[in-house]
């Protein structure tokens, strides 16, 4: 028995059939902006006169932040230095997620901060929601720690992110691949 062929002339799609459109729904930090960030932060608490000398410092290990200073007010001061930093590079705040204030060796104090690096099953699922409340023509499916929006309209698709723009998830999201 032999292939089956479909009529007109062997084409395989629907030409009646709108393509779907899609966008995704991410959440990163451009680790390169961050360390630029982070330079920038050292040149000038380096120089400050009230943090000079202090052993204050900001370094990135891995996909973390850790500040040292010598007392919880100079780790509060080299805090919102280098959030000022990171505004200037674009880097979201919402990407940051503050660990509690540690003692450390020779009377020093730490904080670890935490990158977001995708969304959390929580969020999406709450993003899920928010998007079946909206009554639009659209779907949500989450693929691991991010979401994919399918829809024919592309002005539901457009709707959706203005939604979700508006909506505080306390998360930073980023609407990519939008095709």
């Amino acid at each position: 028995m032999g292939m089956v062929r479909p009529r007109g002339g062997g084409r395989l799609h629907d030409p009646g059939n709108m393509a779907e459109n899609s966008f995704d729904i991410v959440s990163s930090v451009d680790l390169q902006e961050v360390k630029n960030a982070i330079a920038q932060a050292m040149k000038e608490i380096t120089t400050r006169f009230d943090l000079k000398g202090s052993g204050s410092e900001v370094a990135l290990q891995g996909e973390e932040l850790l500040l040292t200073s010598s007392d919880e007010f100079k780790l509060k001061a080299i805090r919102d230095v280098l959030e000022t930093r990171l505004v200037k590079r674009d880097v979201p705040l919402k990407a940051l997620s503050y660990g509690t204030v540690e003692s450390a060796l020779g009377g020093t104090v730490r904080q670890k901060v935490s990158l977001q690096k995708g969304i959390p099953t929580e969020k999406s699922r709450e993003i899920v929601k928010i998007i079946k409340g909206t009554k639009l023509k659209v779907q949500a499916a989450i693929q691991g720690d991010q979401l994919r929006i399918t829809g024919k309209n592309r002005d539901d698709l457009q709707a959706v992110i203005r939604v979700l723009k508006e909506t505080d998830l306390g998360i930073d999201m980023q609407f990519t691949n939008y095709r």
